[in-house]
């Protein structure tokens, strides 16, 4: 997969556990620094997909009847492997993701929490003991895993993203075949390589790319198939779900958002910025639950918005590997072009923009501020996915919650504010799956992660998590 020096040669898809060079499509992955060619991959072909889907179908008994101390140990030996490289592999995603080195470091931390929690909690998938109406009956429920999965990855988080798929289905004792991001498959590659050396065995876990729409639709009408987790565009996510639901296959979406950030008249304005400023301009926006429109009392708004420029252009913009960068470029350049044109239709709409300055080279997009927005601004129902935080004035309570529920979107939302009151009210009301008051930190291993609405069902993270991947079987025993 690489060499020792960390450049990087070549990626190979990973067939049930085995290095194979894909017979699919060439895909050329970019550092999206320089917009240089890192890698010339070659992606799994339509044999080597039925191959991982076999490998799954057959692994999955044996798996599953492993005891689950014996996969935790499994999972712990990937993590302790994946930590002692977490320099080289931080490195790597910075590379093809093109995020700050300290935020890839960041994201590797994040991704080993999730493997070492999943690890554990997989020994907690407790049945139970239901008492029975005779004394010769025996009724038990049990948590068993529900078969092989197929997961989805996006670009914006290579290795955590992944991670979460990945360590929550092996700990329950499912096989799973990875269908990774092909503009960021190399950290996804190095988790199952972690795997493979920490003694997974074979057939338990494949890692491919290739061609997105063909793959997606092979592995949702596999009859081996049982259950598809997907963290991706509300758009692609429901076409995956409407196939899924043909072979009633339970699914885990975690979609679009677009998230509000309330910040109320009492809020600190000074820790909103460096919380909600940090937030909104962490991976270039490129994040689902990322702080992307603020909703100002309008006694503060205009204060706030200089506040909030002034933070966004102090940003130092450049290569993610230069160790003094603080705002990276956004992935692609499909990226650069989505967010000009979402900056014009604004600006022609009335509203205005401060930004900062990028360089000329690579997929850069500056942080930008904008304000005088109309409610009805396709920039504050249309996630950006970008350095994009667009600004909007209320005059009451009502009116933030309004404004805030007013998208088709209901993943992550933000509150600022120092009554407990005004918070806890707001929280109650707000279309969201996950809140946040007067803090950002909304995603750790043990907390669920998914959201309502549009940006899908289910969770990934705590204890749901883990479910997401167990069914219910009731077992009743006459001893008479």
């Amino acid at each position: 997969m690489g060499q020792e020096s960390g450049e990087l040669t070549a990626a190979d898809v990973m067939i049930g556990g085995a290095c194979v060079r894909g017979a699919g499509p060439e895909i050329r992955i970019v550092d999206p620094s320089t917009g240089r060619t890192l890698v010339n991959a070659i992606g799994a072909d339509h044999a080597q997909v039925e191959a991982a889907l076999a490998a799954a179908h057959s692994a999955f008994r044996g798996w599953s009847g492993t005891s689950a101390h014996e996969r935790a140990q499994v999972l712990l030996g990937a993590a302790e492997r994946l930590r002692a490289d977490r320099e080289r592999l931080a490195a790597q995603l910075t590379r093809e993701q093109g995020k700050p080195i300290a935020e890839a470091a960041a994201e590797w931390n994040a991704a080993l929490e999730t493997l070492e929690w999943y690890a554990h909690e997989g020994m907690r998938a407790y049945g139970r003991v239901v008492p029975a109406r005779r004394a010769a009956l025996r009724q038990l429920v049990e948590r068993v895993p529900v078969g092989p999965v197929a997961a989805f990855a996006p670009w914006n988080f290579p290795a955590l993203t992944p991670m979460r798929k990945i360590a929550g289905s092996l700990a329950a004792g499912c096989t799973c075949v990875l269908k990774a991001p092909e503009e960021t498959p190399l950290s996804a590659l190095a988790i199952a390589h972690a795997f493979v050396e920490a003694g997974l065995p074979e057939g338990v876990l494949s890692v491919i790319f290739g061609d997105a729409p063909a793959i997606a639709g092979q592995l949702i009408d596999s009859p081996v198939i049982r259950k598809v987790s997907f963290t991706g565009s509300t758009a692609i996510g429901e076409q995956l779900a409407a196939r899924a639901a043909k072979r009633a296959v339970r699914c885990t979406l975690e979609l679009g958002g677009h998230a509000p950030v309330i910040v109320f008249a009492d809020a600190d304005l000074e820790r909103v910025i460096a919380q909600a400023g940090a937030a909104k301009f962490r991976n270039a926006g490129q994040i689902c639950i990322a702080p992307t429109r603020f909703i100002v009392d309008a006694s503060i708004h205009d204060e706030f918005v200089e506040r909030l420029t002034d933070y966004a252009i102090s940003l130092r913009v450049g290569a993610g590997l230069d160790p003094a960068t603080q705002l990276g470029p956004v992935a692609t350049e499909r990226r650069q072009n989505a967010l000009d044109a979402m900056l014009a239709s604004a600006c022609a709409d009335g509203a205005e923009a401060a930004r900062g300055a990028v360089p000329a080279q690579g997929f850069f997009w500056p942080a930008t501020v904008v304000s005088g927005l109309r409610r009805e601004s396709p920039l504050l129902h249309e996630e950006p996915f970008g350095p994009i935080a667009p600004c909007i004035a209320f005059d009451s309570f009502d009116e933030a919650i309004d404004i805030a529920n007013s998208t088709r979107f209901g993943l992550a939302a933000y509150l600022y504010s120092r009554s407990l009151t005004t918070t806890h009210r707001a929280a109650e009301l707000i279309d969201a799956g996950m809140v946040g008051v007067n803090t950002t930190r909304v995603s750790l291993p043990e907390l669920p992660f998914g959201g309502v609405k549009e940006s899908g069902y289910g969770s990934e993270g705590g204890i749901e998590g883990l479910d997401a991947y167990l069914i219910t079987k009731s077992i009743s025993v006459d001893y008479s």
